[in-house]
This record gives structure tokens, sequence and C-alpha cells, in this order.
């Protein structure tokens, strides 16, 4: 049992200096070299973990991604604000992230998008079935905006979850040239303070 858990935490280690040094680096820029070097893992073990680079960067994926579909379902299921209110907060706190971040990273997403998503089957399956995840996290959270009555109905939660999860990526892109906050505090309140509201 002790020798599971402790593979288990290697594998959870290996797939968070994965998030670190891909974000930092990118695809093509992170060897599996580095990769063990950080979790001083020795470099035939990497095999006992994961099949292939392609196969570790689309659990990357998973792995990245998890953390923040939790924190929008914790965040929608909060009983004292409304769903509307919750979907400002929780972005509020990403930017803030960001912010304290120096606006270093962005998203691994839309990262990898860019750089790999055309050459790379495996890792463009686990993009879109993260991106997926987080799209339909967003559509819940609208979609019980709409019942309670602050989001608009002539427009379909999954249409406005699509544009919304859209619109971030490219908000993220323009705050890495901006070296600003602005693109994203932009973003919500055109869409969740006006555009969406009822």
């Amino acid at each position: 049992m002790a020798r599971t858990a402790h593979k288990e935490l290697t594998r959870q280690r290996l797939l968070d200096q994965g998030v670190t040094l891909l974000m930092e680096r990118g695809y093509h820029g992170t060897g599996l070299k580095d990769i063990l070097a950080g979790v001083r893992v020795p470099k035939g073990s990497f095999y006992n973990y994961f099949a292939s680079k392609e196969e570790f960067s689309a659990e990357v994926i998973r792995h990245y991604i998890e953390p923040f579909v939790r924190q929008l379902d914790d965040s929608l299921k909060r009983p004292e604000v409304d769903a509307l209110t919750a979907l400002k907060d929780y972005f509020r706190s990403l930017i803030a992230e960001l912010e304290r971040r120096r606006f270093v990273g962005g998203c691994l997403l839309g990262n990898l998008i860019g750089e790999i998503s055309d050459t790379n089957a495996t890792c463009l399956a686990a993009l879109r079935d993260a991106v997926h995840r987080y799209r339909d996290q967003l559509e819940r959270g609208l979609a019980k905006a709409q019942r309670e009555g602050t989001v608009r109905t002539d427009l379909s939660a999954a249409a406005m979850a699509d544009l919304l999860a859209d619109a971030w990526q490219g908000a993220l892109l323009r705050m890495k040239v901006e070296r600003s906050v602005w693109p994203l505090e932009a973003l919500v309140g055109h869409l969740l303070e006006g555009y969406f509201r009822a």
C-alpha cells in the first residue's frame, strides 16, 4: 500500500512539474530531462508512469484543468450568492492571481492550442476535452443564473458559455501583450455585467 501511495505521489509531482514547465517553456521547449530533474526521478523510471512525452502532456492537460473546474463548481455551489455573482467572483479571483504572477503564463490550454494542436493528436484530444469540461461548467453556471433571473434568456446558456470561454482565452493573450489585466477586467465587465445581464 505504501509503495502504491508513493508511486501516486511521484506521479502527481511529475504532473505538477509538467504544468510548470509546459507553461514556462511550451511543449517543444520542455524535455523529459528537465521534467525528471525537477522531481528527482531517474530517466528510466519515467516510463513506469507514462508511455511517452505525448501521453504525459495529455495527462498534464487533464491535471491542469481539474482545479479550475473544481473551483468554478465550488463557487457556483455557494449558497449565499447567486450564480451570476459567483461567476463574477470566480473570474475576479483568477484575475487577481494573474496580476499577482505579473501576467506570466496565461492559460496552459491556450498556450498549447497555439503551439501543438495541429501536430499532436494525443494532446489535441486532451485539449478538446479540457476546453469542453470548462465550457460545460460555465454553461451550468449561466443556466443557473438564467433560472435565477439575472441572465438573459433569449440566448442559450451554451452559446453564452462558448462566447465567454472563447473571449477569456483571447483576453488572456491580450493580457500577455499588454502586461496588464485590463483586457480580462474589460471582458468580465462587458459580458457578465453587461451583455449577459437580464
